[in-house]
This record gives C-alpha cells, sequence and structure tokens, in this order.
C-alpha cells in the first residue's frame, strides 16, 4: 500500500514553481501583466479637452450646438467683421468699375473724348501743315506738363457744367506737338438731356499762328442767319 502511494506521488508533474536546480534559486514564472484599456482609465485623462473657440481662433468646425454663449457670441462678431469686410470689397469694386466706365470706357468719357478730339487733329491736314508733320505718328497728344520726363499720359483739364436751360457743357483744352511747332488745342461740347455731345468749338492755336477752327458752331449760326436776311427783313 505504501508503495502504490509513493509511486503515484512520483508520478505527478511537479509545479513549474518549484522546479529548479542544485545551486540556484527556485525559478518562478512572471506575474501576468493587464493591459490597461479605455474603460480602466480614468474618464478626465480620455476625453481631451477642446480649445475654448475665440473670434481670433474659430474655424467653424464646432458645430453651433455645442457653443457656450460666450463661444456664440465670438463666432457671431467674427462673422460679422468677414461679412463687413466681404461688403466694403464689393462698395470699393463698385466705385471703381463706375470711375474707369465713365472715364475711360464709356463714350461719353474724357478719354474718349479727347481721343476722338486728337484724332481729329491728326487728321486734318492744314493742322499738320501748322505743327510741321506729314503724317499722323509725327503729332502726338498730352494732357497738363508733367514735372516726370516719362508721363505723356498726363492728366486732361476740363470741366462740366450746366447752364440754366439744363445744357450740359463740356469744356477740355490739351496740348499737341509735332516736328515743327507746338500748339494747344480748345474744344468745347455740348448736349441736351437725352442727346448726345455735339462740337460747339474745336481749335488749334499755334503760337505766331492765328487760331485755326476745326468746329465753329458759332459762326455757323451766324452765317446761316446772315443768309436769311437782305436788308435787314429776313426772307424764309
Amino acid at each position: 500500500m505504501l508503495e502504490r502511494i509513493t509511486k503515484q506521488s512520483l508520478a505527478r508533474p511537479l509545479s513549474p514553481l518549484f522546479v529548479f536546480q542544485a545551486g540556484s534559486r527556485p525559478a518562478t514564472t512572471p506575474p501576468q501583466t493587464r493591459t490597461a484599456t479605455t474603460s480602466s482609465l480614468p474618464h478626465n485623462s480620455t476625453t481631451s479637452r477642446r480649445k475654448a473657440v475665440t473670434v481670433i481662433n474659430d474655424t467653424g468646425r464646432v458645430p453651433w450646438t455645442n457653443l457656450s454663449p460666450g463661444e456664440k457670441a465670438a463666432r457671431a462678431t467674427q462673422q460679422t467683421f468677414n461679412f463687413g469686410i466681404v461688403a466694403l470689397g464689393v462698395v470699393v469694386t463698385g466705385a471703381v468699375a463706375t470711375v474707369l466706365w465713365l472715364e475711360v470706357f464709356s463714350t461719353d468719357s474724357k478719354t474718349a473724348t479727347f481721343n476722338r478730339a486728337a484724332d481729329r487733329v491728326r487728321s486734318d491736314p492744314k493742322c499738320r501743315e501748322l505743327l510741321g508733320g506729314h503724317g499722323k505718328r509725327e503729332i502726338k497728344a498730352y494732357g497738363e506738363p508733367s514735372w516726370s520726363r516719362w508721363a505723356r499720359n498726363r492728366t486732361i483739364a476740363s470741366r462740366v457744367e450746366r447752364d440754366r436751360a439744363g445744357v450740359e457743357h463740356l469744356h477740355m483744352h490739351f496740348y499737341v506737338e509735332g516736328p515743327g511747332a507746338k500748339g494747344t488745342v480748345n474744344l468745347h461740347m455740348s448736349r441736351r438731356e437725352g442727346e448726345e455731345f455735339e462740337y460747339e468749338m474745336l481749335a488749334l492755336d499755334v503760337p505766331g499762328q492765328p487760331r485755326y477752327y476745326l468746329e465753329n458752331a458759332g459762326a455757323k449760326k451766324l452765317d446761316q442767319r446772315g443768309k436769311g436776311r437782305m436788308f435787314g427783313v429776313r426772307w424764309n
């Protein structure tokens, strides 16, 4: 009986905790470590707090419903400022476009009137003779004198006024220069409401030469009145 019990106890495997070799410490298995999961960590460390939304750092990513009253006020302020900037840009752009249209691109603009009058002077044989030029390209036209030697497209002196009858008058003068002489061009145009500008006077003044008229509506009116009268009586 004792021999059977001894054999059974020797046949059982020894626990790894008690297996050791001669002259060494007992080998023990390291304790099992448990990996910390999200549920086991404190709640405050897992949820990263977002930055408070301000007027400067607001990108619009945080939904409106998640904003505090102060953050909503900051976003409203930022959006109002941005809208103001956009509105100001639209107003400035519209103003610049209006000025460009009235001063450059419109057929009644001062630039267009100057270009037409300068072309009239260049195309007139008498004007080319007075300025000493033989071709259109030899006649230069420009505005008021400038200290800059690079400036040829200078400011054109002009004014617009309206008389008591509601007629609009445009007065302008500019300078022309040819190979032989320089001159000043004086222009006067008028228009009634709803009509286009018409020449009242377009004249070239060259120093030492009598004024040369390309357009002179006043003289035409006097001629018409003189032709319609004989012996002080107007004949129709």
